[in-house]
C-alpha cells in the first residue's frame, strides 16, 4: 500500500499480487505506440508494465493523492494524467484505437461501461477487472438469471469474453467478493443497426424493470400489443427470454 489508506467511498481495492499483473498484461499484450488509456492507475501495478510495454499511458484517477504520487513517479512524456472522474471523462477527446485498460471500482462498473459503450466506434479493445458477478452479467446468454439490461447494451456494441478469475487475496485490502478480468472488441461492421439508440436504450431499460413482468405490461407506457405482434415479438413473454437481435428489432419497428 506504501502508506497509502484505502477510501471506501472511491471503492478502491489495488491489485498487489504480480502473478496477475503479469496475467493482465499478457492479456492485453500492449506494443509501442498503442494509445493507452488507464482508468484507475491506483498504486500504478499495471501502469509501469503499460509505460514499459508502450512508451506512453493516458490515466485517469480521481483520488488526488495517488494522483500526487503517480506525477512524482512518472515523467509527463510517459504519463499524461488526468485528475478527474473518469464517469465525466470525455474519451472522445483522446484519438481513436483506444486501447482502455482498468481494474475498475464496483460501484461504478455498470454506469462507466455504459459511457465507454458510447465510445466504441473509437475503441480498439477494452480490458476491465470487475466483479466477477458483473462479468457474468456482460456475458450472460439470453433466459438465464444473469442477462439484463447491462447484457444488452454492451452485447449490441461488444464482443464480450471473460478471460480468467482473480481471487479477493491477490488485492490490499481485500475484496468480499471474486473479480474477474474480462476483453470487450467493439463489434464494427457486425454492430447491428439501431434506429434510434435512445429509443432502444428505453425499450431494454423498460424490458427488465420488472422481471417478472410480461413485455405485454413491461412496456405498456411505451408500445401497443399490436405493435409488438408487428415487430414479430410474442406480447406474454418476458424481457429475458429476448436476444440481443430481437430488441434490435422491436426498437427499430417501433421507431418506424
Amino acid at each position: 500500500m506504501h502508506g497509502h489508506q484505502a477510501r471506501k467511498r472511491f471503492g478502491q481495492h489495488f491489485l498487489a499480487d504480480r502473478h496477475y499483473v503479469a496475467r493482465i498484461i499478457e492479456a492485453i499484450d500492449p506494443r509501442p505506440g498503442d494509445n493507452v488509456v488507464e482508468i484507475g492507475p491506483g498504486l500504478a501495478a499495471l501502469t509501469g508494465e503499460l509505460i514499459e510495454r508502450t512508451g506512453h499511458v493516458t490515466a485517469i484517477e480521481i483520488d488526488r493523492d495517488l494522483a500526487g504520487r503517480l506525477r512524482e513517479r512518472f515523467e509527463p512524456a510517459k504519463l499524461c494524467l488526468h485528475e478527474t472522474d473518469a464517469l465525466e471523462f470525455d474519451f472522445g477527446t483522446l484519438g481513436s484505437q483506444l486501447r482502455v485498460v482498468g481494474n475498475l471500482p464496483y460501484n461504478i462498473s455498470s454506469p462507466l461501461l455504459f459511457r465507454l459503450a458510447q465510445h466504441d466506434a473509437d475503441l480498439r479493445d477494452v480490458h476491465v477487472m470487475l466483479q466477477r458477478e458483473v462479468v457474468a452479467r456482460m456475458t450472460a446468454e439470453p433466459a438465464t438469471q444473469d442477462y439484463g439490461r447491462l447484457t444488452v447494451m454492451l452485447q449490441a456494441r461488444f464482443s464480450i469474453v471473460r478471460l480468467f478469475v482473480v481471487p479477493p487475496g491477490a488485492f490490499r485490502p481485500p475484496p468480499k467478493v471474486d473479480s474477474a478480468v474480462a476483453r470487450l472488441l467493439p463489434l464494427r461492421e457486425a454492430k447491428p443497426a439501431i434506429t434510434d439508440e435512445a429509443l432502444f436504450a428505453r425499450v431494454v431499460a423498460a424490458a427488465f424493470s420488472q422481471r417478472r413482468k410480461t413485455l405485454r405490461n413491461a412496456l405498456a407506457s411505451i408500445c401497443s400489443e399490436s405493435a409488438l405482434r408487428d415487430a414479430e415479438i410474442d406480447p406474454g413473454v418476458r424481457g429475458e427470454t429476448l436476444s440481443v437481435g430481437q430488441f434490435v428489432r422491436l426498437a427499430n419497428a417501433l421507431a418506424r
